[in-house]
């Protein structure tokens, strides 16, 4: 009775395999080949702790068993010939993952792998079976290695290398591999890259498959970690499949190849492909706990980090027997060859599976290259290939034996992880020199500021100290006035006393004591108290003018105090009603300078102490602290303006007959209008319909400036921008922008215009209107904060069109090209300016994405602007937007194409 022999895994030894009894093949059980690795989700920054990876020697790996798969290659027209008349050699049972290798008619010996694959086994169960799992792994960090391992002429060039370009369901694991990492990354998105090597081991020679002339490569390995590394091998970035595919020919036609008596297309070399995928990730927050309680707890900041994996495809050239291939001549030196480094890899093989002290890796340059794939920190996959002919029983014993002690060998599976130093130095020079950047600016800003108050200051102190001297000079007149009308009333009296009762009647009397001398005398008396009065009276009043102006001349430090005196002396002049309208006036426009410039310098100096340059601004706290004090005591907001000054009264002062009272009344509304809080109420009330009356009949420059100023914070709301349009305020910023010289006021006009240009509602009046042609016009001033605010503008207008061409909305050129934006766009797009450099950069991507204007551009010299930003921009959303931009459009990959350059 025929006895089946039943294999596994793990049998023992006895010179062949040992076989188990038939009797416990019920208690055999078959692995898995999914892998037991803890799934790991690609983590973004922000998410659960990532698992550290340390030196090879280290202990925090994760265990994983080589997983071994065997492939039946069905009957070929020879073998269904030739073979005819006898049974395969081997038997599937591929529900119990088992296989039984037929040694005659009543005797078998059977195997388990981890799984069992028919000849009727599609490509795609194939690659889900055996290579999925190790790809998934090395998208979450681990290395893998998927080998195809066989007698030549059993299917392992199909099983890997197929390209399946007339048919794509029989693709092989290379190019389905590639699709699976693709499809699960994205270059252009995230930060990642994806680069492939593809080398061939010819002869013990490693060879460049897509640089022929790079023959000799060699092996270089870590001395600390045992890591191989191939530094002459030619590293190609792969963006989409289509490259991929490119490359793969490109290595297949130079990998070298023979016909021999088993296969018309034998591989001569083993080939290797190498993909490496390079991600950067944020590590897991250092966790402190708290001394006091062990609840509570501190995390520092997550630290960026490069996680690299590589994933090795070994398409293993074919053991074979001299006699039975033919090979003879250089053909038979290849063999010898193949069959050597074959050799080496089964004695690896051996070493391992039984835990030997000595594993042979350096006997070939194959075993050190698979050093990490077998016992190292790689997933690996193997699949062996076997033909069905009963006349190559022993090799397909011995592919089987092969398989056999490959599944014994364990490898500790570890992420490898680096610290990303040149990310982090990157993002750190960019953010310093923002930070410098802006506080040079707005040190500047406040310096000029604080000079220009001052001085405003002290001319309206010097102002009003000579309106006091002329009220005062006009009311010592008057007192000098009424006292010699006194006088001279008293003269005539007397006169007339003298002519009624003559003079010897008067010296009567005078001696008497009586009569008409006594009214007299009583009259002088009358007279001499109203002349003290007055005198009095006088002298109060000069005293009270001596104490204002000594107040006066403490303006700066005590501002409300000041302020109360002038209204109380205004009160006491009556009659200066002129005089008094003009002060108020004035007193609203000091009182709401002093309120912003508080507000200003508290932030200010909030601002630069926590950019630790606090001290340089110390002095500041004498005279504007004073000043601040002097007015509420605290520290007053913008918005108390509306309280204690009223936005009525604010707004009264606009059509003001006072140019300078314009100008401060103007210069306020602006203010106001920066805080979003403030612009609808400054709408409500008819500001906006008083700022753009008042920018169509300036005549003052400044007046102009600051009315232009206002009106771009108003155009910061997009329903303030509607409005805007609707009073006609588009062609009067055109027309004031041709009007204006001064570099400030062209900026804060252009700065209005370039607000409006992000409306999408109002591409068309800003073309109708002259608006765009007008922001054109300023960079005629080529100051930089005006070109920074043109350049704006464009990248405004420009991503607006991109938006209303990808929705169909609008079809055709863009105006920016047609109104000849387009060679001032390209001269400014490296200008040394950050703020310029970045608006033209980005308008030049938004108008590459319509395909219209790629031709206009090539010829305007864009493409290479554009190349240049795909590689140097510091931005990175810039730079993937033009890489991506460029990509996508068939125009400009074909003048690539043609120029031969690569992005």
């Amino acid at each position: 009775m025929a006895c089946n022999v039943y294999r596994n895994g793990t049998g023992l030894h006895k010179g062949a395999m040992r076989p188990l009894a038939a009797s416990n093949s019920s208690n055999v059980k078959s692995s898995s080949f999914k892998s037991r690795i803890p799934p790991s989700s690609n983590h973004s920054p922000g998410s659960a702790p990532l698992r550290r990876s340390k030196s090879a020697g280290g202990s925090d790996g994760v265990p994983g068993r080589v997983r071994v798969a065997v492939r039946l290659r069905p009957r070929n027209a020879e073998e269904s010939v030739a073979d005819a008349d006898f049974a395969d050699c081997v038997e599937l049972q591929p529900e119990l993952k088992r296989l039984k290798l037929r040694k005659n008619n009543w005797d078998s010996e059977t195997y388990e792998f981890d799984e069992v694959l028919t000849e009727f086994a599609s490509q795609k169960r194939v690659y889900e079976v055996v290579a999925k799992p190790v790809v998934e792994s090395v998208l979450d960090g681990y290395n893998g290695t998927v080998m195809a391992y066989g007698q030549t002429g059993t299917g392992k060039t199909f099983t890997l290398g197929r390209l399946g370009e007339e048919d794509t369901s029989a693709r092989g694991i290379m190019v389905r591999s590639m699709e699976e990492i693709l499809a699960n990354v994205s270059p252009e998105t995230d930060s990642v890259s994806v680069s492939v090597s593809y080398l061939q081991l010819y002869m013990e020679t490693i060879q460049d498959l897509l640089d022929p002339a790079n023959d000799n490569i060699s092996i270089v390995e870590d001395p600390k970690t045992g890591d191989v590394s191939l530094p002459g091998a030619t590293h190609v970035e792969i963006r989409d499949e289509q490259d991929f595919m490119e490359l793969l020919r490109t290595g297949e036609a130079h990998r070298i190849a023979a016909n021999t008596k088993l296969n018309t297309e034998s591989s001569r070399s083993h080939a290797i492909l190498m993909v490496h995928v390079k991600r950067s990730v944020l590590g897991a927050e250092d966790v402190i706990p708290s001394e006091t309680d062990k609840s509570s707890h501190f995390a520092k900041p997550p630290k960026p980090l490069v996680r690299k994996s590589k994933l090795v495809l070994v398409d293993l050239a074919g053991s074979e027997r001299v006699h039975k291939s033919g090979s003879e001549g250089h053909m038979l030196e290849e063999a010898k060859s193949i069959n050597l480094s074959l050799s080496a890899l089964g004695k690896c093989i051996n070493a391992l599976a039984e835990n030997s002290a000595h594993v042979p890796v350096r006997d070939s340059k194959l075993t050190r290259l698979l050093r990490d794939s077998f016992g190292g920190t790689a997933r690996t996959s193997l699949i062996v290939t076997i033909g069905p002919s009963p006349r190559h029983r022993g090799e397909t014993t011995s592919t089987i034996l092969f398989g056999q002690r490959a599944m014994k060998v364990e490898n500790m599976l570890r992420i490898k992880e680096e610290f990303d130093y040149k990310s982090l130095s990157r993002k750190l020079e960019i953010q310093l020199d923002k930070l410098i950047a802006e506080n040079e600016r707005q040190q500047k800003v406040f310096d000029d500021e604080v000079e220009r108050i001052n001085l405003e200051a002290l001319n309206r102190v010097s102002e009003v100290e000579r309106n006091f001297a002329d009220a005062l000079e006009k009311e010592r007149l008057k007192c000098q006035m009424e006292y010699m009308e006194s006088v001279k009333k008293l003269e005539e009296k007397m006169i007339e006393n003298q002519q009624k009762h003559g003079c010897d009647g008067f010296m009567k009397d005078k001696c008497n004591g009586e009569g008409p001398v006594s009214s007299i005398v009583e009259d002088v008396a009358e007279v001499k108290k109203l002349l003290e009065k007055e005198i009095h009276m006088r002298k109060e009043a000069e005293d009270e003018v001596n104490k204002l102006k000594s107040q006066l001349g403490q303006c700066p430090d005590s501002g409300e105090g000041g302020g109360s005196e002038i209204l109380k002396l205004q009160k006491a002049l009556a009659d200066e009603v002129r005089q008094k309208k003009k002060l108020e006036e004035e007193m609203i426009i000091l009182r709401s300078q002093m309120l912003q410039l508080t507000f200003e310098a508290d932030q200010m100096r909030r601002c630069l102490g926590r950019n630790g340059s606090a001290n340089a601004y110390g002095g500041l706290d004498s005279p504007m602290s004073q000043v601040r004090d002097s007015l509420n005591g605290h520290k007053t907001p913008v918005a108390a303006l509306f309280e204690q000054v009223g936005l009525q009264k604010i707004l009264a002062l606009l059509e003001s007959e006072d140019a300078n009272v314009r100008i401060h009344a103007v210069k306020v509304v602006a203010n106001l209008a920066a805080e979003e809080a403030n612009q609808e109420r400054i709408v409500e009330a008819g500001g906006l319909t008083s700022l753009l009356m008042l920018l169509r009949s300036y005549e003052d420059e400044n007046i102009g400036r600051v009315v232009a100023g206002a009106i771009a914070n108003l155009a910061m709301n997009e329903t303030n921008q509607e409005l805007i349009m609707i009073q006609g305020g588009i062609n009067l910023l055109s027309v004031t922008a041709s009007r204006a010289e001064d570099p400030q006021s062209l900026r804060m006009v252009a700065g209005a215009i370039a607000n409006l240009c992000g409306n999408d509602k109002l591409q068309t009046k800003l073309r109708s209107e002259g608006g765009i042609k007008a922001l054109l016009g300023m960079a005629r001033c080529g100051h930089p904060d005006v070109l920074s605010q043109v350049a704006r503008g464009i990248a405004n207008f420009a991503k607006c069109e991109s938006r209303a061409s990808t929705n169909g909305i609008k079809s055709g050129r863009s105006v920016l090209i047609n109104d000849g934006a387009l060679p001032w766009i390209v001269q400014n797009a490296n200008n040394d300016s950050s703020p310029i450099r970045r608006h033209i950069e980005l308008a030049l991507c938004h108008l590459a994405q319509h395909e219209v204007n790629a031709k206009d551009m090539i010829s305007g010299g864009a493409l290479w602007e554009l190349v240049r930003i795909s590689r140097d921009c510091s931005r990175e959303d810039i730079r993937s937007l033009a890489g991506r931009t460029l990509n996508l459009s068939p125009i400009f990959r074909a003048e690539m194409r043609r120029l031969r350059i690569e992005v």
